[in-house]
This record gives C-alpha cells, sequence and structure tokens, in this order.
C-alpha cells in the first residue's frame, strides 16, 4: 500500500504554528504600513499559507515527483514527439557560466563565445539538412514552420506574384500546425489526399497542383510514419509550376546522417532541436526550431544573421529583403549549446548510427505487435508506427483504455488519437535511447492488454488501477479545471 500522506496538499499537511525557519528579531526600525503603501494596497489579513516544518516541504515534493513519468524514469514512447534521452553532458555544458550568464543586450564583442557556437550550429545544421543558409531564431517547430512560410511569402512578393501565388497544398496527414501557418503567412490551404499505403495520393496531388501554387508543404517521414517514395517528383512538379516545397523536419530523426531534404528537392525546412538533437522538452517548452532554405531564399530569412569574419562573429541586421525578427534576440540559446553538444559527440557516423536504430526500433514493434493490433498501413515504418484500436474495440476497450492501462505496466503511454486520418490511432515513438530489453518489455505490456481486452475488458476500460489518482473525468476536467487551492476545498476533502 502506497504511503500517501506525503503526497497530500500542502494545504491538507498544515498546522498552526509550524514553521520550515525561524528568522531572527529584526533590527531595522518598523514603520506603520499606511506609511509606506496606499490603503488599497494592503490586504486586511495575512495570505492564508501552508504552515509546514521543512522535512515536510521535502518530503512533500520528492514524493510527487517520484509520481511523474519522464524520459529518464520510463520508456516515453510518444509518436512524433521524439522523446529521446537527454545526455547530462550537455546539460553540464549549457549551465556552463559563460553560457548561462549571458545577457541578450551585451555588445557583440563581450559574447564571441556565444556567437561562435551559433555559427557553429548553423554550418551542421546546413550540412544536415543539405540546405546552404539557417536562421537560428524561430523558438518552436510551429514557429519555424510559420518562419519558412513568411520565406516564401516574401518571395514571391519580391518576384511580383504575391496576387497570384495564394495557395498552400498539404497532405491529409501532415500536422495541424501546417494550415495554420499557411493561413496566418496569408496563404489558403487546400487538402491533398493520402493512399492507402500512407504515401501522397499522385492523382489528387497533380489535379490540385496549378499556377496558384506558392508551396507544397510536406511532413516526410510523415505523421503514419511513413517516408514519401515520391518526395523528389513532387519537388520537381512543384517546381515546374513555379512553386516551393516546405518539408516539415518535426521527423528528421529518421533521415539524418542517412538523406538530406535539400538533395530531395526541398527548398526551406524546419527542424526541431528539442526532438531530433536530444534537448529536453515537454509542458510548452523550451523549443528550438530552425530553419534552413535554398540560397534562393537565404535572402529573406530572419535577421538578425551571425555572418564570420576571420575569427570573429558579428550580428547582421542590414539584409533588406529579410521578413525581419520573428521573436526577441535567440531565444532558448541553453537548446543551442546542448544540440550543438550532441552532434559533435556524435560525429557523423555516430549521428547516422543514431537514426538506423531509430528505424529499427520501430519496425521491431511493428513486427512483434501487427499481429494482436491492427496496423492501417502495409508499408515500412520509419521511426515510428501507428497501430489501431480496431481489434479490441469489438468488446468496448478502446485507444483511450489501452493507454491508461499501460500506466499500470510501467509505461508512459504513447501518441493517442493523432494523427486523425486513422481511427483509434496509437501512434507509437520508440527512438535509439531505447535498448531491446525495454522493447520487449513494452511488447510483453502490450500483449498482455490486448488479451485482457478480449478476456477481461472491463479491467481495462478501469485502468489505471495502480496510480494514487483513478480514471478522471477527462471532459470535466478540461472544461472546469480547478487551478488553484481554495479555502471552502478544505471541508469538500473532508465530506468527500
Amino acid at each position: 500500500m502506497r504511503n500517501t500522506r506525503d503526497t497530500q496538499l500542502l494545504f491538507d499537511l498544515s498546522k498552526p504554528g509550524r514553521r520550515a525557519a525561524r528568522l531572527p528579531a529584526c533590527d531595522v526600525p518598523e514603520s506603520a504600513i499606511e506609511d509606506l503603501l496606499p490603503a488599497s494596497a494592503v490586504a486586511a489579513a495575512p495570505p492564508a499559507l501552508p504552515e509546514v516544518p521543512e522535512p515536510q516541504i521535502i518530503r512533500h515534493y520528492l514524493n510527487l515527483s517520484t509520481l511523474n513519468m519522464s524520459v529518464d524514469t520510463h520508456f516515453y514512447p510518444l509518436g512524433s514527439c521524439t522523446m529521446k534521452y537527454n545526455p547530462k553532458r550537455n546539460e553540464r555544458a549549457a549551465a556552463m557560466p559563460g553560457f548561462a550568464d549571458l545577457h541578450p543586450l551585451q555588445p557583440a564583442e563581450t559574447i564571441q563565445g556565444m556567437l561562435h557556437v551559433l555559427y557553429e550550429m548553423q554550418q551542421y545544421l546546413s550540412e544536415i539538412s543539405g540546405l546552404p543558409a539557417c536562421s537560428l531564431q524561430p523558438a518552436a517547430g510551429a514557429h519555424g514552420e510559420y518562419a519558412a512560410l513568411l520565406v516564401a511569402a516574401a518571395y514571391f512578393r519580391d518576384l511580383g506574384q504575391t496576387a497570384q501565388r495564394i495557395k498552400v497544398l498539404a497532405p491529409d496527414n501532415a500536422h495541424g500546425t501546417n494550415p495554420a501557418s499557411a493561413a496566418m503567412a496569408g496563404f489558403n490551404t487546400i487538402t491533398v489526399k493520402t493512399r492507402s499505403n500512407g504515401g501522397v495520393d499522385m492523382e489528387d496531388f497533380y489535379k490540385k497542383l496549378d499556377d496558384k501554387i506558392a508551396v507544397f508543404m510536406i511532413t516526410n517521414p510523415n505523421t503514419v510514419g511513413i517516408f514519401e517514395k515520391n518526395i523528389k517528383v513532387i519537388c520537381e512538379m512543384i517546381h515546374d509550376a513555379g512553386g516551393l516545397v516546405y518539408m516539415d523536419g518535426a521527423n528528421m530523426n529518421a533521415l539524418v546522417g542517412v538523406a538530406r531534404p535539400g538533395d530531395m528537392g526541398v527548398d526551406v525546412i524546419h527542424l526541431n532541436l528539442h526532438k531530433t538533437f536530444s534537448t529536453p522538452h515537454g509542458g510548452g517548452g523550451p523549443g528550438c526550431g530552425p530553419c534552413c532554405c535554398t540560397a534562393e531564399l537565404a535572402p529573406f530569412l530572419p535577421t538578425p544573421r551571425i555572418v564570420a569574419d576571420g575569427d570573429k562573429f558579428a550580428l547582421d541586421f542590414n539584409v533588406p529583403e529579410s521578413v525581419g525578427r520573428v521573436k526577441a534576440f535567440f531565444g532558448n540559446f541553453g537548446m543551442m549549446v546542448r544540440a550543438l553538444s550532441y552532434i559533435q559527440t556524435h560525429g557523423f557516423d555516430g549521428l547516422r548510427e543514431a537514426t538506423e536504430a531509430a528505424v529499427l526500433n520501430a519496425r521491431y514493434l511493428a513486427h512483434h505487435l501487427e499481429a494482436e493490433f491492427d496496423k492501417p498501413f502495409d508499408s515500412d515504418p520509419m521511426h515510428e508506427v501507428i497501430f489501431s484500436h480496431k481489434k479490441q474495440a469489438a468488446t468496448g476497450v478502446h485507444t483511450l483504455d489501452i493507454a491508461k492501462r499501460l500506466i499500470d505496466y510501467g509505461f508512459h503511454p504513447m501518441t493517442i488519437y493523432f494523427p486523425l486520418v486513422v481511427e483509434g490511432a496509437m501512434l507509437v515513438e520508440p527512438t535509439e535511447s531505447v535498448g531491446r530489453q525495454d522493447l520487449d518489455a513494452f511488447v510483453e505490456a502490450m500483449k498482455f492488454i490486448s488479451q485482457e481486452a478480449q478476456e477481461n475488458p472491463e479491467l481495462v476500460i478501469g485502468a489505471p488501477h495502480t496510480t494514487r489518482i483513478g480514471r478522471l473525468d477527462e471532459a470535466t476536467a478540461a472544461r472546469k479545471p480547478v487551478l488553484r487551492w481554495r479555502k471552502d476545498m478544505e471541508t469538500m476533502s473532508k465530506s468527500a
């Protein structure tokens, strides 16, 4: 039986008079509060803060931390998120005082080390993507995607084709941010169908291709984990029509060191440092989504640029055709330090090996689970594999139930109900961080759940059973969230 005492609310643990510290008497002359602040700024009474001793505070937060699932504590197979292990040497590099204590308004001559890091990062990402120009400004994947479309809009504006180039084509399995970014950049999105094998429906693509196309947006491998084999043909056809190809780089963990988007004909791409290059992410940040492009589009990239003059580095704001800033300064600089450490630690051979291991791991799961779970696409997956609840739904067990039951077996659930093109989708991405023993344990757990769904479906539908809090009413939690403690909660908890 788990001891839940120290994971109660601090307000429930509070007792009047308890203290975490006792301060000496004040040696400064006291002044009446009314002499210091206007009456409107003075509360009628002190805030109702919990009164708890230091050992209990420590136990409270430490015990809460043990209830979390993280990349460091569990197999964390979130599909399309690339939640790989974050090497601790990269954390130490980012925490070095010379990096951590910088101020964004320092003169360039005092931040040469930082600018050198950024410059090297640009060079590495250009080599990895096969695209010669790079901006490190975008702060996340969707932000990099948006920056790429701003660059495309500026390019067509420079050509005098703004009125003509109004359409963006995107497959129906694209990331949901794609049409949103297109709309914000001033384009209309046209959806292209995908085939039963998970690739672009070339017939539908050809029907919708005309001289009003500005950009074709494609995620490759796509959101069902399958590589688009017609990518070079698609790029050629878009270019013949006068358009550009943007590639969503969220799934680059399947390509690094093996294939370069620029060599396929892609014009502009964003890269997720917080996915492919192992910098930590989750909970809304921190992120980093650099944008790489062809030399033809380079003049339109955001400013400032990092330029080198011998062994000196500077910020270049004098780029008249640029879309300008897309955010203040360079955002989450520590993410770039971590990513550079990751790249230099691995080297070319190591990056390629990591990619190959990520693909191998996903195919290993696909092979061992396709008998128990519906696999909607026959094509070999790349770095992630998608299943559905089709075989379990007949007994009333659905994707959410399977995900909740996985928690009982000690695994963080996979991504569920995405992408929308697969009903009851379960998108699993093991990454290269996971060894065969963990893969086998995950396979075993999934097979147990499949068996339970047939023999005892109520057990799965009621999961999780081993957590401190069981199945919640998630709709009510989303619509009526309780975000802070209130005094009346004491009465509510005692009557419950």
